[in-house]
């Protein structure tokens, strides 16, 4: 039965492929990258096609103009599809793409695809629900994600145009979004033992470089963000803080316990995560004292003066220093090395491509994310509308 499943899946490919191959070509239409994207999301889920996979990733990288027809092939097939091998290859696909960091990808907003009711249909519900339940919550954090790079890109292009700094409201709401990606980042897991299979794993290798680097802005943003406060923000950004430094001691214990589980599973991008410290009770009661009114303490030349203006920071290479700029604020991780698929990657035209899986700072850099060392069940909320 397993085997006739194979060759059913096989022989469903190769028709898209052929299908695809006799397309007309157009602004929307691309045969040889929609038959890229078919063998990257096939139905063998023994294997994650690497080298047809960042073949699209040159795509993307090589030219705008490709952004529609890559994104009207990936929709077709996540559309079409009723199997969670397909699925969920196409979602770590898509997240792949926004790696790539070009500004058309990032410009998409919400996905053109929907994936939120998603229930495989090739096998009995009782043995894919996890599998449904996984490639919802993926999707949910890639459909927010896109809209939040949308936003900021507009956010921010506006802000250079009018060469003004960015309202700190505005910056505590940024943060707030971050901690909703984060929570939906956590709810990216296999409920079940018998998940625990090769896709699963890639998936959950992908999650957790999305954990460092979400992780990472957020804890840049809110060192940031306390300083401004202590320098000459009110009561009302000192409340918003407040609840922001309170919601990150909770999921301070979060993240410590999804990746305890993640290394119990076998995901070895999270044995290199450093531990998370806990948000330092001074900072929250220097917040509960502007709301309050209490003055803060100056210094001899009048200005306000932080207890302890150290920050940890973890570099890239793994050395860790002390920089002197801000208050006892969260341990940061903090990196240039965020890249994906930038040099690293062997062009098919100017050399060759290699199909190896990135899981420590020894491996190949050829996977969907790149990594870099360094759960609640609340509802999905709504970034777009935030």
């Amino acid at each position: 039965m397993r085997l006739w499943k194979k060759a059913a899946g096989a022989l469903k490919d190769r028709n898209s492929i052929l299908i695809a191959s006799i397309s007309r070509r157009s602004a929307y239409r691309n045969p040889d990258l929609e038959a890229l994207i078919i063998k990257a999301t096939s139905h063998d889920e023994s294997y994650l096609d690497y080298k047809n996979s960042q073949r699209v990733f040159q795509w993307v990288r090589t030219s705008p103009i490709y952004v529609k027809p890559l994104m009207w092939g990936l929709s077709t097939r996540m559309e079409k599809t009723r199997n969670w091998v397909v699925a969920l290859k196409g979602l770590m696909l898509m997240h792949g793409i926004f790696h790539c960091k070009t500004p058309g990808v990032q410009m998409i907003g919400r996905l053109p695809f929907d994936l939120s009711s998603f229930s495989d249909a090739h096998s009995k519900q009782d043995k894919v629900e996890g599998y449904n339940v996984f490639i919802r919550a993926y999707f949910l954090f890639l459909d927010q994600k896109s809209a939040f790079l949308a936003a900021e890109m507009k956010v921010q292009r506006g802000l250079r145009l009018k060469q003004m700094e960015e309202p700190l409201v505005d910056e505590l709401t940024r943060l707030q979004k971050w901690q909703s990606l984060l929570d939906m980042l956590l709810q990216i897991k296999p409920p079940a033992e018998t998940m625990i299979v090769t896709l699963i794993l890639e998936a959950m290798e992908c999650a957790i470089v999305e954990i460092y680097d979400v992780y990472s802005r957020f804890c840049s943003g809110m060192a940031h963000v306390l300083l401004r406060i202590y320098e000459d923000g009110g009561k009302v950004e000192a409340s918003m803080a407040l609840k922001i430094l309170r919601k990150a001691r909770e999921q301070s214990g979060e993240l410590t316990r999804h990746f305890e589980f993640c290394k119990y599973i076998g995901v070895l991008n999270a044995t290199e995560f450093p531990k998370v410290e806990q948000v330092p009770e001074e900072d929250i009661k220097d917040l509960e004292r502007i709301i309050d009114g209490v003055p803060r303490r100056k210094s001899i030349d009048g200005m306000v003066m932080p207890q302890e203006d150290k920050a940890i920071v973890v570099k890239g290479n793994g050395d860790i220093v002390e920089q002197r700029e801000s208050k006892r604020i969260l341990r940061t991780i903090i990196t240039d090395k965020w890249e994906v698929f930038e040099d690293n990657l062997m062009s098919d035209w100017g050399g060759s491509s290699s199909d190896v899986r990135s899981t420590t700072t020894t491996a190949s850099s050829n996977a969907f994310v790149t990594f870099v060392p360094a759960s609640s069940n609340q509802g999905i909320p709504d970034l777009i509308n935030v």
